[in-house]
């Protein structure tokens, strides 16, 4: 909306991510472009976008998946020789860096939730924009509080999206403890590395990929599986919690039937809602209960 995004316009992201980021982009009447995403980080393959850019196109919306970095330098590279703005969706990677800079603060806006099972969560639903643009910055603050500067004089047609005063007080405290968590997360991935090891397994699923220049702060722990459903049924048998994120991808989604996409148009991101199974990371995880996961997927296997 800060963008004036509306009917006409296009927005460049990618279907495997959560609904709402491409709700954002429907709802104002413009239309999501879909692309593919990298097969290791999940993350959109920023050699996708030149050739998804039109005319029409308004803004580019990479996400920062499962709490890693996306690819940034090439994105705002293109991004950058055609005037498009980037709005990161950072819902899942507070914390979380490319080449040292902070997600969120690289592309002209950040977008960050704090539903309570993110990393940094709130007692119920809440969220937070970030930019360095002032007068952007400005326009936010208009449309999330109904439009206006003042009570009773609107500028612009906005919404009631104020952070509720209790949400905020929740967040201020356990803001402090952000770091050490994550600490916590990165500590139950390099086990879970190990335990794989160990056991062999590490040659039958895929470990989650960290790039180069880019970290993880495990907003979830995401392996590739063969025989996925089976895997998480015997594992739900076994005691072991276990989600998809995602087990469509938005281009096949009814809700977005409209745009035209069909099976085969986006095979990487097709392929990942087929095998992704996210295991428990949360950071009081034991030891303990981490080779009671690993050792229930490897009498899986076996």
């Amino acid at each position: 909306m800060a963008l004036e995004i509306g009917p006409g316009d296009e927005v460049i992201t990618v279907p495997f991510t959560f609904v709402a980021t491409a709700g954002a982009i429907a709802r104002l009447g413009a239309r999501p472009v879909f692309v593919d995403i990298d097969p290791h980080t999940y993350n959109i393959d920023p050699k996708t976008i030149d050739a998804a850019i039109t005319p029409k196109t308004r803004a580019i919306i990479p996400i920062h998946l499962f709490g890693m970095a996306a690819d940034m330098n090439p994105i705002m590279e293109v991004a950058g020789k055609r005037r498009i703005p980037v709005v990161e969706d950072a819902a899942q990677a507070i914390g979380a860096r490319h080449t040292g800079q902070r997600v969120g603060s690289i592309g002209l806006c950040g977008c960050f939730s704090f539903f309570p099972s993110k990393n940094l969560g709130a007692a119920g639903d809440g969220g937070m924009l970030t930019t360095e643009d002032s007068e952007f910055a400005d326009k936010l603050r208009i449309l999330r509080n109904h439009g206006g500067h003042s009570k009773y004089e609107c500028d612009l047609i906005g919404m009631n999206s104020r952070l509720d005063a209790l949400q905020a007080a929740i967040l201020r405290v356990k803001l402090k403890y952000l770091d050490s968590w994550t600490e916590g997360r990165r500590r139950n991935a390099a086990r879970y590395a190990e335990l794989f090891g160990e056991h062999g397994l590490n040659r039958t699923i895929t470990l989650p990929h960290v790039s180069a220049n880019s970290d993880h702060i495990y907003n979830q722990y995401v392996i590739r599986a063969p025989k996925r459903d089976e895997l998480r049924a015997y594992l739900k048998d076994h005691g072991v919690p276990t989600d998809i994120y995602y087990p469509v991808p938005l281009h096949l989604q009814r809700a977005f039937t409209y745009l035209g996409y069909k099976l085969g148009d986006l095979p990487e991101a097709e392929k990942a809602s087929r095998e992704v199974l996210a295991l428990p990371i949360f950071p009081e995880l034991t030891a303990e209960q981490q080779e009671l996961v690993v050792e229930s997927i490897a009498e899986f296997y076996r």
